[in-house]
């Protein structure tokens, strides 16, 4: 069974770190899997919570100052030791128990790349944002214009990836535009690529949303980037 490191970025999820750190120990028994959490300095008792169940984790990192989600994968990246990595957030929004979905890709037709995808039919996806929606139809359009694929769902933050095609020193984009430079890199070294189906439970910016529209602009320009020049 290939070895999958969990990154778990995190930055004041108090509400949730502890429901989704056991979430995802879960999957132990049935995956082979590295969790690695790191905690982007927050300001609230997350990084408390997450000593105090330090046993649901196998790695605990802990940056100085927050430098944005970005910069919490890379340096879960330069610890993680194994084949495939999947990024997860703190949140609830996404079910781990869907990993079985994406590690029988993975383990069955040694997948370079599986996307859980929103899209394909999830066995249920919590109505959100349109313009969310609207927005990540639209970059996922263009990603897929200029790199000749057919993906669904490029900004899902389940994105499972063969750790070595991954080259970390060569990262440079702290913000959310980060997974677009991770998936544009790849896409050119890889060769075969998935989606599977997952379910989705989106927040409201009551309920500790991050994200907003203004971002798209800099993964538009990151993805025209990685491809053009």
């Amino acid at each position: 069974m290939k070895k999958t490191v969990v990154i778990i970025p995190t930055y004041n999820e108090e509400s949730t770190i502890k429901e989704i750190l056991n979430r995802v120990s879960d999957q132990k028994n049935n995956h082979n899997l590295e969790i690695i959490v790191i905690d982007d300095a927050s300001t609230d008792n997350t990084r408390n919570i997450v000593e105090q169940n330090i046993h649901l984790v196998d790695k605990f990192l802990k940056l100085t100052k927050n430098q944005g989600k970005g910069a919490a994968v890379i340096e879960g990246l330069k610890s993680a030791e194994g084949d495939y990595v999947l990024f997860q957030d703190a949140d609830l929004e996404y079910n781990p128990k869907d990993y079985n979905k994406i590690f029988s890709v993975i383990n069955e037709l040694n997948a370079d790349i599986v996307i859980g995808s929103r899209f394909l039919a999830p066995k249920y996806v919590r109505v959100h944002y349109f313009w969310h929606a609207v927005g990540n139809k639209f970059i996922t359009f263009l990603f897929n214009i200029l790199n000749n694929t057919t993906f669904t769902d490029i900004y899902s933050c389940y994105l499972a990836i063969r750790i070595n095609l991954i080259d970390i020193e060569k990262l440079k984009h702290l913000g959310w535009s980060q997974q677009a430079e991770i998936l544009g890199s790849v896409v050119k070294k890889g060769n075969v690529f998935y989606e599977v189906p997952i379910s989705y439970s989106g927040r409201t910016y009551d309920e500790g949303k991050k994200i907003r529209a203004r971002n798209v602009i800099s993964v538009i320009l990151t993805i025209l980037k990685k491809r053009l020049f």
